[in-house]
């Protein structure tokens, strides 16, 4: 009886062996044949993530004599409106923004959350003039006409909220 029962299982055990193994080759070769569409740009890594402050010392303060992170000195650029102070955190960045004149996104972004918060987040590209050209054809609001240059001396562009999920997305030339 214990020698059927030992064949019996032996037997079910191969049978589940290569059942998984078959199973498991149709997965692997149909994800393989899968092709991800065809684009002129290619989507990079993660640049930052921006952080509107209502105190700018205050929050360097945090970064750097809190949190021990490396903190850049204080930026203006007044063709965007605000004041950045870049944290280095080894694969990305936090870039800290505060408001720069009267006509700053960054002060109506501040009204609405007094304690600051989360602004955008920054996706580098290869190409940014052909992934606004591709994003446009694909009916993805671009918030400017054409690309600015960034914080990082860089082309980057604005892409609408109500377009990405609920989330402001800069693009920056790699």
């Amino acid at each position: 009886m214990a020698t059927c029962t030992g064949r019996l299982a032996a037997g079910l055990l191969t049978r589940l062996q290569t059942a998984f193994l078959t199973a498991r080759t149709l997965s692997v070769s149909h994800s393989v044949t899968q092709k991800a569409p065809q684009h002129l740009w290619k989507l990079g890594r993660l640049n930052h993530v921006a952080i509107a402050v209502p105190d700018l010392e205050k929050a360097k303060s945090l970064y750097k004599d809190v949190l021990g992170a490396q903190v850049s000195e204080t930026v203006p650029l007044p063709e965007h409106g605000v004041y950045t102070v870049f944290v280095e955190l080894g694969n990305t960045k936090i870039e800290l923004l505060h408001p720069l004149g009267e006509k700053s996104p960054i002060a109506g972004f501040l009204q609405k959350n007094k304690a600051g918060g989360m602004h955008h987040i920054c996706l580098e590209v290869d190409n940014i003039g052909e992934a606004i050209a591709d994003l446009k054809e694909k009916k993805i609001r671009i918030l400017s006409e054409e690309a600015k240059i960034g914080a990082h001396g860089k082309p980057v562009v604005f892409l609408h909220p109500k377009d990405c999920s609920g989330v402001l997305v800069e693009l920056e030339q790699a």
